[in-house]
């Protein structure tokens, strides 16, 4: 195997220091002529090695304040495996806040951005609907301490309206929460989710919604949570956007009951 470039080992070198907290937030890294020696490197490798960092969103550099490792987030635990109480998990309802009150930290939501739009792709087969058909989509703004955090819709079919369930247009949070909010106006209740969870490079919105380097270096993960009534038919699509530098999942399996 070819030795990787000089560049790369020592912005390797100079992010395990970074992450081991060595080089701690808001510290300076030490300047191109330091480096230059203690790598015996030219500075034109040395450049290479900074922007690397750079890229990885590890560090910013200000002429003439030189190049500083920046503060990442502090990771928030998302349990996608239902609460005992609420039957909700994955960064949803009130599990959501329950588990960002638990870590002592303070949620808000922006003001649903509420649309009717044609089902295609995997919202149509999620929500097991024919192709063009009508939904209402709910997209929010999530931040915990001011940060932000998450980009969160949900698809519902249109003809929820009809039936009753007319808050679902409105530009409102639906304080009780729209899974219990269908349950009293429909009969529907959620009696199972299946959570699908992939990682891709953030689009131009979500890169300046989260702050995140232009370059996709920093990922997002997207999950697709489909939930069913007790007779196992889908009727609400949530698609959730998480960086992936702000976020970790947790999986909680109960063995005691296994045999």
């Amino acid at each position: 195997m070819a030795e990787r470039p000089l560049y790369q080992r020592i912005a390797e070198e100079l992010r395990l220091k970074i992450e081991t907290g060595e080089l701690s937030p808001g510290s300076l890294v030490p300047p191109e002529s330091q480096l230059t020696v203690d790598y015996k490197a030219s500075r034109n490798t040395i450049r290479e090695a900074v922007r690397w960092l750079k890229d990885l969103g590890l560090v910013d550099t200000q002429p003439g304040r030189g190049t500083t490792v920046i503060s990442k987030p502090v990771p928030f635990e998302i349990t996608l495996t239902p609460d005992s109480e609420t039957g909700f998990g994955g960064g949803e309802g009130a599990a959501y806040i329950a588990e960002v009150q638990a870590q002592n930290r303070v949620a808000r939501a922006g003001s649903p951005k509420v649309e009717i739009h044609k089902a295609k792709g995997r919202i149509a087969e999620e929500l097991g609907l024919a192709v063009d058909a009508e939904v209402i989509s709910r997209h929010q703004q999530r931040y915990i301490d001011d940060t932000p955090w998450s980009l969160q819709t949900s698809y519902y079919p249109v003809d929820f309206v009809a039936r009753g369930a007319t808050r679902l247009l409105s530009a409102d949070d639906i304080e009780e929460g729209t899974v219990r909010y269908i349950e009293g106006a429909l009969g529907i209740k959620q009696a199972s989710y299946t959570d699908r969870i992939t990682v891709r490079a953030p689009d131009v919105n979500e890169v300046a919604f989260f702050d995140l380097p232009a370059n996709g270096s920093v990922p997002v993960f997207q999950t697709y949570r489909t939930a069913r009534d007790t007779e196992a038919r889908p009727f609400r699509l949530t698609v959730s956007v998480f960086a992936a530098d702000r976020n970790e999942f947790l999986l909680n399996v109960d063995l005691t009951d296994m045999p």
